[in-house]
Formats: structure tokens, sequence, C-alpha cells
């Protein structure tokens, strides 16, 4: 592999003009697809064998009405609140909530109707229009009187005023569109009325429900912050603004091509609108890295010669073979997102390894390119000029060196000091409770999240979002009141249940009913997850006794389900994604102890950042967050990013270690060689992930926040704690042990030669000549 990459580095160079144009070529025509042909990304999520989400789909048929499971459903929900010792009932408020609905229902796109009933005066004014509007539905005359009743039922069942008459809820939603398909410009709309409302009338107003979420996935202005960050690092690393941007602007290039691929794929086949996110942030992280690496070698390689196409040549020919590899260690990562088994997660997965390909095939033909282009200029506009300090045999003596060296006098101490400090901070995951992002995550000073608490001070927790269940009586037989004195029966055996706060009486037909369970904690309190798995234990006996087929749905049990099924996820998918990429690095390293340390390494530093993760924003430590649950597909997403990232700063650190050894040099000369060519871009790749993830710690929503910090907390472990300590320290241990082979195993394993053994370097003839101090090092 090495000399084929060394003749394509040469080629891209000597053939600039080529290579750019085919380059632009690919943006252009891959752009104009997207802007001619493209379709609107699907925003429809299906996961396929979840109770709870099969039974919301078939909720619609079974009641017999129109429209799709609660998860689609934009339900807005306006909770109105008279200050401390006052109620809403006096005629001020009456009148500024009538306003207060008027203005609502004046919306284009909310229903020009919005009933509200919070008391059985209101219920009494609104029971004709209820009588006509259920007769209409029905096809037969429903009498007033009878429309009442039904009214004053459901008051009585699930009331829309508190106890004090303080705080009132005004539920309505979104007319004619699913969730996914609510717009910002909506939603704002919404909130212009709330406020306004709530100035003219000196009451509390906050909105909340579905159709109100919004999930940050970030933002132009964090993006900018990044990239900005980035540069600066480069220019400190490189000392060039040429050599700076050179990284920026060829993983920008990778990063629109493969999102313009997405893109452009919605003419020929459905794509889910979440494809590009990921696709977006891993793309940008690993073509940094990759044209930086290429970048670095290419001026390493040049202290050994003048001639430009020689050191590009080497240059693609080593640090490219180890960006190949890299890359497929990110795309294994990214691909096995589909063992989880949600589609969108797939999706998501998919896109991002097309594009890390993408930023791969980038870095090894349009960065030699760009040199080309430049030739001496290369590192032109230069801040300070590239003067290493240099010891008496000639090499290069920098903080690499001098780290490497520090931690070789007492590897012993310093792997029992990762390993138990990693471990400490491991602990809190032991206590990982998962979540979906809802209303009651929503920032502090948001309004969904004060609409939260007055609904849990007026109403309590459980009428945040109830669970749904159905009874199927589709197949039961019997007639129409013998199936009712089994939705009674269901009814009261859920009432009876530990954690139920109330059970709303049963609604339904011949084929079937739904009965509201308000729990007595919040969706995201872990008791509610236990009375979500008492309630499916018992459906069982109960479908024998009944005859009918029961499920519980609802928002809070599809959340829960999901995040069951993510959970259960994380080990088949860490040992797909770890097995398969030990394949891969025994290729790469030609051992069986350098990838097993680098696996392990890995996972001692993922357990640490959930650790450390699940104590400050699930357990509140050091007071900076409130206590709330870990987003659910936050842990999936941590191990394919960072997998994907720290076999990057492995396969770039080690194979350098695996060069020297190769070409003659002891152990011990090895590793202090290795860091004295990769430590400082290592530091700097990682420098640059950290600063551009911990962007996303300045963010409002906690979700975002905690992602934000879970990503950056996991580069420092891993880049700076296992890759440059825990790693090099194990290699001094294992000493020419760490590149062992069993015989039978070395002649089945193709060589890939990543470290360029088979490309010709005369000057490294007497490179590794004997050092005192190495020499030193090695006896000790």
């Amino acid at each position: 592999m090495a000399k084929l990459l060394y003749r394509l580095g040469k080629t891209a160079y000597r053939r600039w003009p080529i290579f750019v144009a085919v380059w632009l070529i690919v943006i252009i025509g891959v752009g104009a697809v997207a802007t001619t042909m493209s379709k609107p990304m699907s925003t429809t999520f299906s996961m396929p064998g979840l109770e709870s989400v099969e039974a919301a789909e078939e909720l619609p048929e079974i009641m017999g009405t129109e429209g799709g499971s609660v998860l689609d459903a934009a339900s807005i929900e306006v909770v109105v609140a008279a200050p401390e010792g006052e109620t809403l009932t006096t005629p001020e408020s009456q009148k500024a909530v009538a306003d207060l609905v008027g203005d609502l229902a004046a919306l284009e796109d909310v229903p020009d109707q919005i009933s509200y009933i919070w008391t059985p005066e209101q219920a009494e004014a609104a029971a004709p229009a209820y009588a006509e509007a259920m007769s209409a539905e029905s096809g037969q005359q429903v009498p007033t009187e009878q429309a009442l009743q039904m009214l004053l039922g459901q008051l009585e069942a699930q009331p829309t005023l508190s106890e004090d008459g303080r705080i009132g809820l005004i539920s309505t939603e979104f007319e004619d569109v699913d969730v996914a398909d609510v717009t910002p410009e909506m939603q704002q709309e919404v909130t212009d009325v709330v406020e306004q409302a709530a100035e003219d009338s000196g009451l509390q107003v906050e909105v909340r429900g579905q159709g109100m979420q919004v999930m940050e996935m970030g933002s132009a202005s964090a993006e900018l912050v990044g990239i900005a960050l980035a540069l600066l690092i480069l220019l400190l690393t490189f000392g060039s603004f040429v050599a700076a941007g050179l990284p920026i602007l060829t993983a920008g290039v990778g990063v629109a091509i493969g999102t313009l691929s997405i893109t452009a794929l919605t003419a020929f086949t459905e794509v889910s609108s979440t494809t590009p996110m990921l696709a977006t942030m891993i793309g940008l992280a690993v073509g940094i890295d990759y044209a930086l690496f290429i970048l670095a070698r290419y001026r390493s390689e040049l202290d050994h010669t003048d001639d430009r196409v020689e050191a590009i040549g080497i240059a693609v020919g080593t640090a490219g073979s180890a960006v190949v590899f890299a890359g497929l260690t990110v795309v294994i990562a990214l691909t096995a997102l589909s063992v989880v088994g949600i589609p969108f997660l797939t999706a998501m997965g998919i896109g991002a390894a097309a594009t890390v390909v993408v930023a791969v095939l980038v870095a090894l033909t349009l960065v030699p390119a760009l040199l080309g282009l430049f030739k001496s200029k290369a590192f032109g506009l230069s801040v300070r000029h590239y003067r290493p300090k240099r010891e008496a045999n000639g090499r290069v003596l920098n903080n690499g060196v001098r780290w490497a060296r520090f931690i070789g006098k007492a590897p012993i101490a310093w792997v029992l000091i990762v390993i138990i400090g990693l471990g400490a901070l491991a602990i809190p995951f032991k206590d990982l409770h998962l979540g979906m992002p809802s209303d009651s995550t929503a920032p502090e000073d948001s309004s969904r999240r004060q609409a939260v608490e007055l609904v849990v001070e007026g109403f309590g927790p459980g009428r945040l979002d109830p669970m749904m269940l159905v009874v199927d009586a589709r197949e039961m037989p019997g007639e129409l009141a013998e199936k009712q004195a089994a939705y009674t029966k269901v009814a009261e055996w859920a009432g009876s249940m530990d954690g139920v706060a109330k059970v709303v009486p049963p609604s339904g037909s011949e084929n079937g009913a739904v009965i509201l369970i308000e729990p007595e904690t919040a969706p995201e309190d872990e008791a509610t997850d236990e009375l979500l798995a008492e309630l499916r234990e018992g459906e069982g006996a109960l479908e024998e006794e009944t005859g009918a087929d029961l499920a519980v749905t609802g928002t809070s049990a599809i959340m829960s389900d999901i995040s069951e099924k993510l959970n259960d996820a994380l080990l088949p998918y860490l040992a797909i994604v770890i097995g398969l990429a030990f394949i891969l690095l025994m290729l790469v390293f030609r051992s069986i102890l350098v990838p097993l340390t680098a696996t392990l390494g890995f996972l001692l530093s993922v357990l640490a950042t959930l650790g450390v993760t699940v104590a400050v924003f699930q357990e509140g430590a050091f007071g900076i967050f409130d206590g709330q649950p870990i987003v659910s597909f936050m842990p999936i997403f941590l191990i394919g990013l960072v997998f994907g990232l720290a076999m990057d700063y492995q396969v770039f650190l080690v194979t350098r270690i695996r060069e020297a050894h190769v070409h003659g040099a002891s152990y011990k000369e090895a590793v202090v060689d290795g860091f004295r060519n990769s430590a400082r871009v290592v530091t700097a790749a990682a420098l640059i992930m950290t600063a551009v993830f911990a962007g996303f710690i300045m963010m409002d929503d906690p979700i975002i926040k905690s992602m934000g910090f879970a990503l950056a907390a996991a580069v420092i472990f891993d880049a700076f704690i296992v890759r440059m300590l825990l790693i090099p320290t194990l290699m001094y241990l294992m000493k020419e042990k760490a590149w062992w082979l069993p015989k039978w195993l070395d002649r089945i394993l193709p060589n890939v030669d990543v470290e360029g053994e088979g490309l010709e370097r005369h000057y490294l003839a007497d490179h590794y000549a004997d050092d005192p101090r190495e020499s030193e090092l090695v006896k000790s």
C-alpha cells in the first residue's frame, strides 16, 4: 500500500491542475444535482419492533379517528397562572384568557376554534356546540344533555383547572402538519402571542408541547467559532497562514461533497432529515485531522530532502497509509450503528461513513495537489520560522521527546495512576439513567420548562405525559356491553398498581378503548419506567382473562422503549466495533498486544467519560446543572465518534513508533522517535477537536451541553491520558514483545506496509545509530 500511495502522492503533486480540476468538477456536479433534482428529506421516524410504537400506529384505526401516531401530533399546551393568592375565575382573568385563546385561533397554522373548559359553567355553555360536532361526526343525533354529561365527566376525570383555581391548561395543536414539519417560524408566532398575553394581562403564560419542542444540533456561530479555534491551533502548529488554512480548506471540501451527496441522494431514494447531522460533525473532525497528519509528515520529510516531489510521495505513502486505516476504523464505528435497529440512526451512520471516505480521498489526492500548486509557498505567510532545536546527533529535540523520556523513567507508576484515575472517574457510570429530550429537559429559563413546573405544581408530575393503555377489542368476542365491562376491568387493574396517581375512565367503541394513566412521578423519573415495566408484566394475564389485546403507548412509553433499545444495543455495538477494529489494527501493526492495549485504553477513556458525564449532568455534581437523565443516543454517538478519533490518534502515533522499530530502532528509541515526530501534531489535532466540542457547552439546551461536555472530555481523556501517557508507558513495559505476532498468523496476514518499510529512504541508514541517552534508557 505504501508504494501505491507513494506514487499517487507524487502524481497528484506533479499533475496538480488535473486533480484540482477533478475535485472542482465533482463538487460542481454533486452540487448541481443537489440543487436541481433533490427532494425534501423524510421526516418520518420508524422504529420497528417496539410495542409502544406499534400500538400508537394502530390507535387511529382502533379509535376510528384520522391522523398518525402520538409521536406525530404537533400538540401545543398553553399554561396560564394567576399571581399567588389569586385565581383565574375572576372576570378580568377570564377576559384575558378569552383574548389569548382568540389570538391563538387567529394564527394561520392553529385551528380556528380552540375550546377550553375549566369549570362546569363553561362545560354547560359549550355543550350545544359539542353535541352538534358529535352528531356531525357520528351521523346520529346526540342530545345536548348527553354532550354535557360527557364534558362534565371529562372535566372530573382530567381537570384543566387546578384545585386552587390558580393554574389552567389550554390545549390545541398545529393544524394539518406532523411534529417534524413544524417550523421555527410557526413556533415563534405562538410564542409571540403567549408573551404578548402575559405582558397585557399580568398573568404568567407559558407554552409547551411536542409542537413547541426544539432540538438544537448546533449553530452557524458555534461552527464558525470552532473553525476559528482550529485555525489558531493550526497556525501555532505550523507557524504559517497558508499551511494552517490548508486543512480547513480541504476538510470543508470533503464535508461539502459529503453533505451535498446526501442531499442529491434524495432524488433517487428516501433520506432521513437527520442523516446530514453526524456527517457534518465527524466529516469536519476527521477531514482536518487527516490533512493535518499528511501536511505535518510532508514538512518532516523536507527536513531530510530538498526534493519536494519525493517528500510528498513519502508523506502520502506513510501518513497516507495511516489515514486509510484510521478512516477504515471510523467507517467501521459508524456503519456499526446499524446494529441498533433504529433506521434513522443507521442512515446517520452510513451518511457519516460515506463522508469519512470522501475525507480520506481528499486527504490522499487534493492535499498533495494543493501542495503542488503552492510548492515552496506551502508554508508561506509565516508568523515564525520552523527552526527546531536539535541534539548533538542532529535529531530534533522537542517537547514530545522530553515527555517520552520523562514517562519512560517510571512507566509502572504512570500505568497505575492512569488506570486508577480513569477507573475512579468511571464509577458513577453504574448509575446511568437514559432518557429522551422533553420539555422537562429544556433550559431552566425557557417557557417550556416554566410550563412544566406550573403543570407539576397544579396537577402533579403524571399530568405532563400520561401513559395510554390501549385495549384492542377487534378480535375480542362479545357485544359492546361485554367489551365495556372488560375496559372497566382493565382500568381498575391499572388503577390498583403502585405508582399510579390517577386513571381516566376508558373511552372507546366496539373496536377498543384508550385508558389514560397518570403516574405519581414525572416521565423522566426511574419510578415511571418501573411502573411501565410492571404494567407490561401484567398484560398477559389480563389478556387471557378478557380476550382483548393490551399495549401501553404514549410519548413517555415510546421514549422509554427507545432508550431501552439503545441501552440494549450498547454491548453488541461495542463488541462489533472493537472486534473489527482489533483485526484492522492487527493488520496495521502486525501485533497482538498493541491492538489489545489500544482497545482497552479506549474502553477506559469512554467509561471515564460516561462516569464524569453522569456525575455532572445526571447527579448534579458541583451544582453546575440540575440532575436529569442522560439523553439516550448520547452513549452510542459518544462511542462511535470517540472511537474513530481515538483510533486516529493511535494509528498516527504508533505507526511512527513502529516505523522507527522496523528501521532498526530499539523499543525505547522507537517510542521516543514516535513522539518526536507525532506528539505535536496529535496534540494539535486533539486540541482542535476539544475546542470544537467544548463550544457546544455554551449553548442553551442542556442536551447539547451534555453532548459537548462528553465529547470534549472524551477527547481529553483519550488523546492526552490514554494515547500520550498510557500507551507509551505500556510499550515501554512490553519492550520488544509489543510487536510479537505468532508465526502462523504472520504468514496469514497480508503485509500492508503502513510504515513505508518498502520505500527507499537512504537517509534512514544511519538515522537510528546508537544514541547515548536512548541506550541508557534501554539498559534501564
